[in-house]
């Protein structure tokens, strides 16, 4: 295989970076709006339609601007050394800083609108999908993307063009496919409400600290990436949140319908009055 890979649409070359994050932005959007029909995941509930729109709003900004910041303290050298082309400063972005972006975006929203509901775990499986197939489309583009590892003699090393690398983004889509795996099977039972999205975040974050060991990076003070730092923030708030648990203490079944409360489960358990 030679990279970059291009497809022939209508007779139109077409990177497959852009197509397959297209794609990957299409199916996560249509899939979160699939479980919000469905009423799963305690989706909006206890919000108005306006306080939901405003969230989704949030979230897309926050994620942008996120990824923007993170990306330019990933690779200052190489964005200062080109400062002057305006189209380079817009160009790059990071999944961390989009979901860390996002989240913190969100949770400025439902502060100002005094939403104390959890809104995350609707969010995980649709994340799931997205970053799976556009890391396809970030393997597929090879060393323009950026997001190889090392050069490594292991015998599932990919030569993008330069010699064998760690394939990081294959790495990537098969640990997110695991993780949502046993995010859902956690959602079987009994889990309280957005603690599935602090899981998600928590595995995911630690999940790409590591990882960032076996990729090209800048490093401050000698020894962690912007990434891998934002990483440590965002695995600090998730151990918080995990520790402290529910805000309230659960209902009793018997007193509210499924969905209401504070855990949420297979019966009609509780779901909690959270931050997430």
């Amino acid at each position: 295989m030679s990279f970059p890979v291009e497809f022939n649409l209508a007779g139109h070359r077409v990177p497959a970076h852009a197509v397959l994050e297209l794609a990957a932005y299409v199916v996560g959007v249509q899939f979160y709006f699939f479980l919000r029909r469905r009423g799963r995941l305690g989706a909006g509930a206890g919000m108005s339609v306006d306080q939901n729109l405003w969230l989704i709003v949030a979230c897309v900004l926050g994620a942008m601007v996120g990824s923007k910041i993170l990306a330019w303290a990933e690779s200052p050298l190489d964005y200062w050394s080109r400062r002057g082309t305006p189209l380079v400063l817009l160009s790059g972005k990071t999944i961390v800083g989009g979901l860390l972006g996002g989240w913190i975006a969100v949770e400025l929203v439902k502060k100002k609108f005094g939403v104390k509901r959890a809104t995350g775990d609707l969010f995980v499986f649709p994340l799931v999908i997205g970053i799976a197939i556009g890391r396809v489309g970030c393997f597929l583009t090879g060393l323009p993307d950026h997001t190889y590892g090392v050069h490594t003699s292991l015998p599932w090393g990919v030569d993008f063009g330069d010699g064998p690398r760690h394939p990081t983004q294959l790495y990537e889509i098969g640990f997110v496919l695991l993780l949502g795996c046993l995010i859902f099977w956690k959602s079987r039972g009994e889990y309280w409400n957005g603690e599935l999205f602090v899981w998600f975040m928590a595995g995911y974050l630690g999940f790409r600290f590591l990882v960032e060991f076996i990729k090209p990076r800048h490093v401050y003070f000698g020894v962690l990436s912007a990434i891998q730092m934002a990483c440590l923030i965002g695995l600090i708030e998730c151990a918080r949140r995990l520790a402290r648990g529910p805000l309230t203490l659960p209902s009793p079944p018997s007193t509210g319908a499924r969905g209401e409360g504070e855990y949420r489960g297979e019966g009609n358990e509780a779901v909690q009055v959270g931050n997430e």
